[in-house]
């Protein structure tokens, strides 16, 4: 672990009197999204700054699946815990289903949209393709579902920062890519997109488009502090989604989407209620087959709806599905979650 900056000692002084310290990968996504924290705090009143924390998933190009998609997240959680920082910036799907009792998720802020994007050349949509065009991603959710489309789609494997995604593209590498749209629209970059795809396309990965905003449990202060970034309907919909994960125990390399999203309907009197509708799906990375469920429940229980999906999705065999794809020979890296 290094970070970019002067060495500090951790201090007592309340929250709201100290220069708040953010840690953050130095990619342009992680600043920017790290910034938008750190704007936000000193329009508060807080004095805030960011402190660059390299990581493992910064430096190395083995396989995410092999190394896992904790490398991106590890070193800022030990800057963390270690108090060289006072809270940290994460894609929220960077971070593991399990929370670390020590630390504590004290704002999800407004999510960016959570649908994925095609990047083509000529401006084509994913219809429009070709068959035999090379497509980029390495997320086997994202192999998975395009591979059930039926479209003949050669899908490569994709790795690095957005710039270098999007280089394959405009050097004809490839014919198209698929990303997160969120980490896109993050840095500007929304005019390359040539179709932002529907979740009955391409369900997301759970949580994806979100941002945790980490502290440490003994810290009341500033935990008082960030509940002001909190966002109750993100919260809700990317808590249903982890659960759903959790319960199917399924890893970074699993062919696993959800989306939850509030929604409003009718009580039996006509009046207007919000409700948290989650859909899941669970895929054979060949899209040879592929099974999706769906619920509608309270959000004050938004992880007992996203469990509920997961529950159907076991009873259709989604174990067995996954089962078969992890021991399959091989499978490929996972995408660098906290860039995409």
């Amino acid at each position: 672990m290094s970070a970019e900056a002067a060495s500090v000692t951790r201090s007592d002084d309340r929250a709201g009197s100290r220069t708040l310290r953010i840690g953050t990968r130095g990619s342009l996504l992680a600043t920017t999204q790290a910034g938008t924290v750190r704007d936000a705090l000193i329009a508060a009143g807080h004095p805030a700054e960011l402190v660059i924390i390299t990581t493992k998933g910064d430096t190395s190009m083995a396989p995410i699946a092999r190394i896992g998609v904790g490398v991106f997240t590890a070193e800022l959680r030990e800057a963390l815990l270690a108090g060289d920082v006072d809270l940290a910036v994460h894609s929220y799907k960077d971070l593991p289903t399990v929370q670390d009792p020590r630390m504590v998720i004290a704002a999800v802020p407004p999510r960016e949209d959570p649908r994925d994007a095609l990047v083509a050349r000529d401006g084509l949509v994913l219809g429009e393709l070709p068959p035999g065009s090379k497509v980029g991603t390495s997320a086997p959710r994202r192999r998975a579902q395009l591979a059930a489309l039926g479209l003949g789609l050669d899908i490569q494997p994709l790795r690095g920062n957005i710039d270098t995604r999007l280089g394959k593209v405009e050097s004809g590498e490839l014919d198209a890519i698929v990303i997160a749209r969120a980490g896109l629209s993050r840095i500007g970059r929304t005019d390359r997109i040539t179709e932002s795809l529907e979740p009955v396309q391409m369900l997301p990965a759970p949580s994806q488009g979100a941002l945790a905003v980490e502290c440490r449990a003994d810290d009341p202060d500033l935990i008082a502090v960030l509940a002001a970034l909190d966002d109750p309907a993100t919260r809700a919909a990317v808590d249903a989604e982890r659960a759903l994960l959790a319960e199917l125990e399924a890893g970074c390399t699993a062919p696993v989407g959800a989306l939850a999203e509030v929604v409003e309907s009718l009580d039996d009197d006509g009046r207007v209620f919000e409700e948290l509708s989650v859909r899941g799906c669970a895929a054979a990375l060949d899209g040879s087959d592929a099974i999706r469920a769906s619920a509608v429940g309270p959000l004050d229980r938004a992880a007992e709806v996203g469990r509920a999906v997961a529950r159907e999705l076991l009873d259709l065999g989604a174990r067995d599905l996954m089962a078969a794809e992890e021991g399959a020979a091989g499978v490929p890296e996972s995408e660098g979650a906290a860039d995409v």
